[in-house]
């Protein structure tokens, strides 16, 4: 009787007695099958643009929620109807929010800067100075105003995970610009915000695109020191090649095995590569200054440390490069404010726009910020209203319509772009989405981000899903 599980041949058909994969595995202790995996991962790559000239994006990511209206988004309706109820009527109703609550006017003048006139308020003295670099875009939607999945749809495009983050696709799209470095760096500050690591994770791309993580505070890359000689660790590698392609024979999912080879063999290049890197202390003393590094707040002076090492990291070639906040407070999301507005707004932006301000000055001088693109954002704003006026008050989670900024790589300097309405409750003119941030992005990368897809779950998946559109009415 012919068993059913047996896969027919072709009559005629000679099998042979070994395959070409199976060859390539157990010849020369694997290293031939790595050299091929390496060969046809290359190969199977979307193809980007020739003629894109962005090689890098640096996010400086303001977890918890930036307030649009005390920040980029003027409002004088606000200081003018502060403490009077919001009430039932359309404008309030664009925030779904209870008529009881009032208007809170910011605590922050606001002034045109730069040449262009662009309104930036004094919370943030030094990112003024640059306003003719910003690219504001004043009308961002979000889906829930919830810290955990607005931190996963920034991340990952996806209010509820179960995707690769924003940088594992800008690696699987680009791969790295240095073999001695991963593609997805995030400098962050002994924390992981609401929505957890999948915010940086790989999802089902391979796992060696997903983000390695390099802290502010102490050694910066745990094991990164070798405690073999060269020659030991190209032994244990080649033992480890052996039985990884053994185990792949019987495996399921050979890809797993392939993304975690190819980790062991960045982490090996990398061992000479990023302590170089995260040594900021041969930077030039107006160097270090210009970010924040002689600072007296101690949380400053880590943001300035990660902010520096950003710039050598896309020197060095990294795709993506991702900044954290300090926690100062031990909340998780350090611009969420729902009370002590002021004094806790004032702290981040002491903290965090210093350096900011001084990265982009220092690309632009360096003549890296047409490649480099820097992103400031938050994954939602603050609401205009608060349930009553007092010297504590703060504003709450807000995702009808609020504010991010890009600086460089081909974006529009000097520009705001779409509108909220009088009060800032929701974006009126040019709503645009997350899928259309990262689609813009991935354009100036010389990537398609309808292209850029990778066969998951029976179909074939990108960072944007079904949605997002290239806004063309902010690049240059």
């Amino acid at each position: 009787m012919t068993n059913l599980l047996t896969p027919r041949m072709c009559p005629g058909r000679i099998a042979p007695t070994v395959s070409r994969r199976d060859l390539l595995r157990q010849s020369a202790l694997g290293f031939g099958w790595l050299a091929f995996q390496g060969l046809a991962a290359s190969e199977s790559r979307p193809a980007s643009r020739a003629d894109a000239k962005v090689k890098s994006i640096i996010f400086c990511f303001m977890d918890g929620g930036p307030s649009h209206v005390d920040t980029f988004d003027y409002k004088p309706m606000l200081k003018k109807h502060e403490g009077q109820r919001i009430g039932s009527d359309a404008v309030s109703k664009r925030s779904q929010s209870a008529p009881e609550r009032v208007w809170l006017g910011s605590p922050w003048e606001f002034k045109q800067r730069g040449q262009s006139g662009l309104w930036v308020s004094d919370l943030f003295p030094h990112l003024a100075k640059v306003a003719d670099e910003l690219c504001v875009v004043r009308s961002m939607v979000g889906e829930l105003p919830l810290h955990g999945q607005s931190n996963l749809l920034l991340h990952t495009g996806r209010s509820l995970g179960q995707a690769p983050s924003f940088g594992s696709w800008v690696s699987y799209g680009l791969g790295t610009g240095n073999r001695n470095l991963p593609a997805y760096v995030v400098l962050n500050n002994d924390w992981v915000p609401n929505g957890g690591l999948e915010n940086f994770g790989s999802s089902f791309l391979p796992a060696s695109h997903q983000a390695t993580m390099m802290r502010a505070k102490g050694v910066p890359v745990d094991n990164i020191t070798p405690t073999d000689a060269a020659a030991v660790q190209q032994r244990k590698l080649a033992l480890l090649a052996e039985q990884d392609g053994a185990f792949a024979k019987v495996a399921s999912d050979t890809q797993a095995i392939e993304g975690a080879v190819a980790n062991y063999e960045t982490a090996f290049k990398m061992q000479t590569k990023v302590p170089e890197l995260a040594d900021i202390s041969r930077e030039p003393d107006r160097i270090r200054t210009l970010y924040g590094l002689d600072s007296k707040d101690e949380h400053q002076r880590y943001y300035a440390t990660q902010a520096l090492r950003a710039r050598r990291l896309v020197e060095a070639g990294v795709r993506f490069v991702e900044i954290t906040c300090p926690s100062f407070d031990g909340n998780n999301s350090p611009w969420d404010q729902h009370g002590m507005l002021k004094v806790n707004h004032e702290k981040n932006a002491r903290v965090t726009e210093r350096s900011v301000a001084a990265l982009i000055s220092d690309l632009k001088q360096r003549g890296l910020l047409d490649q480099t693109i820097v992103l400031w954002a938050g994954e939602m704003g603050r609401t205009p209203h608060t349930p009553a006026v007092t010297a504590t008050c703060g504003r709450d989670h807000h995702v009808n319509g609020f504010t991010v900024c890009v600086a460089g790589g081909g974006f529009k300097g000097g520009t705001a772009y779409g509108e909220t309405d009088e009060f800032g409750n929701a974006a009126l003119v040019h709503p645009l989405t997350v899928h259309d941030l990262h689609a813009t992005i991935l354009h100036q990368m010389g990537l398609d981000h309808t292209q850029l897809t990778f066969r998951h779950g029976g179909r074939d998946q990108r960072l944007t899903d079904v949605h997002g559109h290239v806004v063309k009415d902010i690049l240059v």
